[in-house]
């Protein structure tokens, strides 16, 4: 039988037999979600050296601390309101909120005293883990297991990449099926109307609904639409595994990301697409408005002491960030804003990005018609 966890290889050899092959969305579902047996909602998961692979919130605090100061932007943007809602998905052990808020506390008093910070999490594991991580902080922060409304910022860090997909290539797509005492491919002709990313399209929907008015930050790996491959990547302890069938409820799965279905289905659900730049370009905006002197509008801190510490160590994260050859190109920046004056200036991380029409190729006309004649993906 194929390796991983011998329960949740049972239990998704029994569904199989029982109903015949299934979509690779819902066997990637379990692999990762299942409710005891899941690779995240298990606790499996381990990120950074001793992990299964680094994200940016591993590399150091730094990162936290530059989207610190973007959130902080918002905030003025906004109006300075009260209760200012960061919501974060995928949080993992709360690393990257403890991040934000001792950097906001220490440089944006004002921001800090406003802002409540609303972790989404539906697995008591990573709440627990979180909890203990943000007990310094345990008055500002709130748990809920779904999205609710919220006036603020919407954060992601690799969330849409884990979300389930179906493997659909040329009109045929892949199900997972079972050959003797293995998991097999078996292909068959699409179905009218599936999407492959099913999963985060739906997602889309609901924060855009969610959001009465702000902003949505996503980082991720993606890819444009003449890049887009529809592959699938399998990693345990920093090691790339040949198949998905490799150590089944040990090992990530993720996709590469399409920019562009994920910003045309914001598009068609009232969202409008505020900026999209690689993670090194997006972050070398904002560390080019720290400290910025005469502003003709108020900030909401005196960013005017670097966040930026001069140590190796600081130099090394950043460079790690910031590098073309690490994550500098790996990863992309999407920001969608919802109810925002279309007219104000960019976001600082945006500031030497490209248009996202040309870079993503979708068009801000979001009528049926204009949908139609691209073959709209949501």
């Amino acid at each position: 039988m194929n390796s991983g966890n011998p329960d949740l290889i049972r239990l998704i050899r029994a569904e199989i037999e029982k109903r015949g092959p299934v979509s690779f969305a819902w066997f990637m579902h379990q692999a990762l979600y299942h409710p005891q047996h899941g690779y995240y909602s298990s606790g499996r998961c381990a990120i950074g050296r001793k992990g299964d692979y680094f994200t940016n919130v591993s590399v150091g605090p730094l990162f936290g601390q530059l989207l610190g100061a973007q959130l902080a932007e918002i905030w003025e943007r906004l109006g300075k309101i009260d209760n200012f809602m960061i919501v974060e998905q995928g949080a993992h052990d709360g690393q990257f909120a403890r991040d934000v808020l001792e950097s906001v506390q220490k440089r944006s008093p004002e921001f800090f005293e406003a802002l409540r910070y609303r972790i989404v999490e539906p697995f008591p594991i990573f709440q627990e883990r979180q909890s203990r991580t943000l007990e310094l902080f345990r008055d500002k922060i709130e748990w809920r297991s779904s999205l609710q409304p919220f006036i603020g910022v919407h954060f992601s860090n690799e969330l849409l990449d884990a979300m389930p997909v179906r493997l659909i290539s040329n009109g045929r797509e892949k199900f997972v099926g079972v050959d003797g005492d293995k998991f097999i491919f078996v292909e068959r002709l699409v179905e009218d109307d599936v999407k492959f990313n099913e999963a985060a399209l739906g997602w889309i929907e609901l924060v855009a609904a969610k959001l009465h008015r702000g902003y949505v930050i996503m980082v991720d790996y993606g890819c444009s639409d003449a890049e887009f491959q529809g592959d699938v990547q399998v990693r345990a302890r920093h090691r790339n595994l040949d198949s998905p069938f490799e150590q089944i409820g040990h090992a990530d799965i993720t996709m590469h990301v399409d920019w562009p279905s994920i910003a045309e289905c914001a598009q068609a659900n009232g969202l409008r697409v505020a900026g999209f730049t690689d993670q090194h370009h997006f972050l070398t905006g904002i560390m080019s408005e720290l400290g910025r002197v005469g502003s003709p509008e108020p900030t909401a801190a005196d960013w005017s002491q670097s966040p930026l510490p001069d140590s190796p160590k600081a130099k090394r994260e950043l460079q790690t960030l910031l590098h073309p050859e690490m994550l500098g190109r790996a990863f992309q920046v999407l920001a969608l804003s919802k109810n925002v004056d279309p007219a104000a200036p960019k976001l600082a991380g945006f500031k030497f990005a490209r248009k996202p029409d040309s870079v993503l190729g979708v068009s801000r006309d979001t009528t049926p018609e204009s949908r139609a004649r691209r073959g709209h993906r949501c």
